[in-house]
Order: structure tokens, then sequence, then C-alpha cells
């Protein structure tokens, strides 16, 4: 099933939603690659309170922050908004709605229109470990005019930006800023290590990051 065709209000539970996380307290397996869709999901464990790191992710104007290439996210209602992800003069804009919103637990959402169709929902649960959050995300993105464009826009394919874009909200999380890879100093690149740039986006603009007052 697919989270783009669901029709929820938000505040209702997992199963409610065609492609979730877990269910009955357990993982699912990621849904296939098929029908013109791909699906990405990702962890990380956090060192901070789910209710926080929730908080972060549901002030979604405060997203370029984290995300690669996200120019702008305005909201346009309660549970809408309108997102612009920009690189020179090359421009993806689409609007999007939550469909689920559960406080501390996890958010869902799927684009309405405009260049991107992508659905997906995050969790928040307590970290295995006992120390942290456990946040886990899945997205759905359709393909067509999106992976040329994303690729193109990203350098990165739909997968590997969202997988990127968790790594991110982890440090910001974590830290209050995201590292910086650009302009650390390091010899002339082999061939190995020129592919190693390619593959751990070196060269792809690192998002701001908020630096937390001390």
């Amino acid at each position: 099933m697919s989270l783009l065709n669901q029709n929820i209000k938000a505040g209702k539970g997992h199963s409610a939603v065609g492609a979730t996380v877990t269910q009955n307290g357990r993982y699912l397996a990621p849904p296939e690659d098929k029908d013109g869709k791909i699906w990405v999901r990702t962890s990380a464990t956090i060192l901070a309170d789910a209710e926080t790191l929730y908080a972060l992710w549901h002030d979604v104007e405060s997203a370029p922050q984290w995300q690669e290439q996200m120019k702008e996210v305005v909201k346009t209602g309660p549970h809408t908004s309108h997102w612009v992800m920009l690189r020179g003069d090359k421009r993806i804009e689409w609007d999007a709605e939550m469909i689920a919103d559960e406080p501390g637990k996890r958010i869902a959402w799927r684009s309405t229109g405009g260049d991107l169709e992508t659905a997906g929902e995050v969790i928040f649960e307590a970290a295995p470990t006992g120390r942290g959050t456990m946040v886990t995300v899945l997205q759905e993105f359709r393909i067509g005019k999106l992976a040329s464009v994303w690729e193109t826009l990203t350098g990165r394919n739909p997968k590997q930006g969202v997988i990127e874009d968790l790594r991110h909200f982890k440090a910001l999380a974590e830290t209050g800023e995201i590292p910086r890879l650009q302009g650390q100093p390091h010899g002339p690149r082999t061939t190995s290590g020129s592919l190693k740039t390619s593959i751990y986006g070196e060269k792809i603009a690192v998002p701001p990051g908020v630096r937390h007052a001390s």
C-alpha cells in the first residue's frame, strides 16, 4: 500500500496508514521498490528525548536547517505547508500535508501537489540501550520526473538524501550544529578518494544548522 493514497485525520494510530514502520510493536519489512515507487527506511539513535525530537521535526519551517538543499518551508495551514528546494537556478516546489500527528511518538505526511510526489512517516521511541531515542524514517517516492530532477538538484538519489538528512537531524539535535567536511584540509584525492567524495557528498552544501546558545 501507499502512503500517498491515504486520507486520514491527524492523530490516528499506526494501523490507519498503509505502509507503516511498525505494527503491534514489531518493525515491518520495508516495501519493495515497484509499481513506479521507491522506498527508503533509515534509523538513528539520537541522544535526546522523544518529545524534544518530535518538536524539532514537527517545526516544518525549521527543516531547511537540517535538510539538504531545502531553501524554504512555509506553513500554509494547521496541517499544510509549501516546500522549496533550490540549487543555483534549479528548483523543486511542492505542497504537503500532515496526515498523522502523535505528539512525542509519530508524524506522517504526504505531498499534495507540485513537482514532488512523496510521503513518509517518522517514529520516535525509546532506544533499546535505554539512552536516547530511536528515530526511524520510512519514505516513499514516485519515480518519474522526480528521479532526474532530484539527482540533478541534490547530487544524490532520493534514498541517499533521506539517509543524509537524518544524519544531519541527529547532529543538530545532539550538538546544536551540523559538522562540515567542506574546507577540511587533505591531500590530492586518489581515484578511491574521489569516489568517496562523491558517495559521501562532500561537494554537496551542508544544511546551515542552528548553533544553540551556550
